[in-house]
């Protein structure tokens, strides 16, 4: 089994680091970019993909401020989603000349896929193929959607009663996702987060002093970056000049895999989406074989 090594990049003034396989020769690259935000992930790639390492040049980008890329961001300097999908092009421009290649795969999760979605419109030429997982379509309907899960698990209305999403859209919307994972609509079979939190405490990746700027940084790029993700709808996006695969969860319930299928079918350009059915909004964890397997199938 191949092993990641991690390597550190200044990118527009800050050192940001990133998971690399540590055998690099003649292989397309993959770029992970990871959910939350803030949601760094590198332990869990290692633990669950590094299957991928062997067939490709896998690489897991630690966000700017985020996990391994930790820094307290300055309260006189806004960070934005334009800051971190700058960040990623020109990570992408230092993979492709390190590697001598024109084109990578891009991979994103969650806020990882929102951002891979408007990754690709901005620069296509430098993308092979995009894959999303537990991909964001809109946030908004996304609540919606969230609301009827939990009224229809506890049958009644009144989860909803101490959250305000006219005045407090942000806290509201995080309140609503803990309830989401509480009542198992976040991970197949599961109620919380401890199947994937325990591989980043045991990570030789993170020393203790890691683990707690991981959550360090989940928690200053979710109130740094929340409200755009909030923001996001990509309904009327329908025709993308990079072919697209979907990898969804039968039982997300953290971001819609319904909306996700109702959008694909209305894409114009090539897309395909892969249905896992035991997992929630980490298929790609839940069902790790699999997936694996399908990736190193299709490239």
């Amino acid at each position: 089994m191949s092993d990641s090594i991690i390597e550190n990049l200044e990118i527009n003034g800050i050192k940001l680091s990133f998971s690399i396989s540590k055998i690099q020769e003649n292989k397309p690259i993959i770029l992970y970019l990871h959910g939350g935000p803030g949601d760094a992930c590198i332990p869990l790639t290692k633990k669950f993909n590094s299957e991928l390492e062997e067939s490709f040049i896998f690489v897991n980008f630690d966000q700017r401020g985020a996990g391994l890329s930790y820094y307290s961001f300055s309260k006189d300097k806004k960070i934005t989603i334009d800051n971190i999908l700058d960040d990623i092009y020109q990570f992408v421009i230092y993979l492709l000349g390190r590697f001598n290649q024109e084109k990578l795969i891009l991979m994103g999760h969650s806020w990882g896929s929102a951002l891979g979605l408007l990754f690709i419109q901005k620069y296509p030429e430098l993308i092979y193929q995009y894959i999303g997982i537990g991909q964001v379509v809109n946030m908004k309907k996304n609540i919606e959607l969230q609301k009827r899960f939990l009224e229809n698990k506890l049958g009644n209305t009144n989860t909803f009663d101490k959250l305000d999403f006219d005045n407090e859209l942000i806290s509201s919307s995080l309140k609503l996702n803990k309830k989401v994972l509480s009542n198992g609509g976040s991970i197949y079979g599961e109620k919380n987060m401890l199947k994937l939190i325990t591989p980043l405490f045991i990570s030789k990746y993170y020393s203790m002093k890691q683990f707690i700027r991981h959550f360090k940084g989940s928690y200053q790029s979710v109130n740094s970056l929340w409200s755009y993700l909030l923001e996001l709808n990509f309904e009327n996006v329908t025709n993308f000049d990079v072919p697209i695969i979907f990898c969804e969860g039968r039982y997300d319930n953290h971001v819609s895999s319904l909306l996700v299928s109702e959008y694909a079918c209305r894409i114009t350009s090539p897309v395909e989406i892969i249905w896992f059915e035991k997992s929630g909004h980490f298929p790609h964890w839940e069902e790790a074989d699999k997936f694996n397997e399908i990736i190193k199938d299709r490239f």
